[in-house]
């Protein structure tokens, strides 16, 4: 029989285990159906490598964040299997992390809820993505829309996530996780750690036919965007009509040259070369031929992946597999952090 003295050392040793920091990497994407290039070189690229190496790798396909954009629910239900077949032929193994759907941990949303009421209104209407999405919106913008960024920071700290792989423009919502972060730590106790940027080192991928804003999906003009599972002709016909400028000299220079330095940094990321080493081989040729070269280092590029999709997608049954297992697995690991976050705050 254990004696109390056992048992209070028993206690402390799990109340250490408990309070030891892992590093812990999350991250999520919106369910858009297949990437696109952007995505891919900022995000999805990175996801990879991150995988190999930590130990503790959350993603998730962001279901519940899509929402707050009208969606019809058959084309949502096609966009979440659509993008998780891109990122399992991209490279993301479930062994190596966990791959879920948000929705299936309900802890996402109670949490947000918890976390919402630490926030302040304020905060949320300065942030640049909530004036910018809501001008879409007739109603001048959801509820939703505009609490998103708390959700987020839910979706971090349920798993007392360390690190956070984060493009430019999610930074500030970053740096929102933080200091809710901070501030239920001020409130509550010293809980969860202060979630660190992972800051991709590839330069942001812009519109092929406007090289002044980034390459979307949303795109009104088709040629602007490269999706992963364009076919080699629709490649080449998109980076033939990628806007540059009179000058036929390929050099990198983003302020006074933006188009021909976007496709420097596509060439760049989708080889693995240096901008150096980029322009080193570039010498000599035009910016027309030199369009041709990075279309085919794009095609070549994704060609396994395309056929990787395709394959994917006839085994529905699979991803759902995929994603639920997933599921269980980030219910597991956020099952006794948010216990003690409800104890925390007084609900037990």
């Amino acid at each position: 029989m254990a004696t109390p003295g056992g048992l209070i050392r028993a206690a402390r040793r799990g109340t250490l285990a408990q309070n030891m920091v892992v590093d812990r990497i999350f991250s999520g994407i919106q369910p858009t159906g297949t990437p696109h290039l952007g995505n891919y070189l900022g995000a999805i690229q990175n996801w990879v490598n991150l995988q190999e190496e930590y130990s503790s790798v959350l993603y998730s396909i962001m279901d519940m964040h899509s929402l707050t954009m009208p969606k019809e629910p058959a084309l949502l239900r096609q966009n979440i299997l659509d993008t998780t077949a891109a990122i399992l032929a991209c490279g993301i193994d479930p062994k190596k992390c966990f791959l879920f759907r948000q929705s299936l941990v309900p802890e996402h949303a109670e949490l947000a809820w918890i976390l919402g009421c630490i926030t302040n209104v304020p905060r949320l209407l300065r942030l640049p993505q909530w004036k910018m999405k809501r001008a879409s919106q007739s109603n001048g913008g959801t509820v939703g829309l505009l609490t998103y960024p708390v959700l987020q920071a839910a979706d971090i700290l349920l798993y007392k996530s360390t690190h956070v792989p984060v493009g430019e423009d999610q930074v500030l919502h970053l740096e929102l996780a933080q200091d809710i972060a901070q501030h239920f730590n001020k409130k509550y106790g010293e809980f969860f750690p202060v979630p660190k940027a992972i800051l991709s080192t590839t330069k942001k991928i812009k519109s092929l036919r406007d090289p002044t804003v980034k390459m979307s999906k949303s795109d009104t003009q088709k040629l602007a965007t490269v999706n992963i599972v364009d076919s080699p002709d629709e490649i080449v016909l998109k980076f033939r009509k990628a806007v540059t400028d009179f000058t036929s000299e390929v050099t990198y220079d983003p302020a006074n040259r933006p188009g021909v330095s976007n496709l420097v940094s596509i060439h760049s990321a989708v080889s693995g070369l240096s901008i150096e080493e980029v322009l080193h081989q570039s010498v000599g040729l035009d910016t027309a031929h030199y369009k041709m070269v990075v279309a085919e280092s794009v095609i070549q590029k994704f060609a396994p992946i395309r056929n990787e999709i395709k394959k994917l997608q006839e085994d529905k049954s699979h991803l759902i597999q995929v994603l639920e297992a997933g599921a269980e697995k980030a219910k597991e690991l956020a099952t006794p952090i948010y216990q003690e976050i409800r104890r925390l705050v007084g609900f037990q």
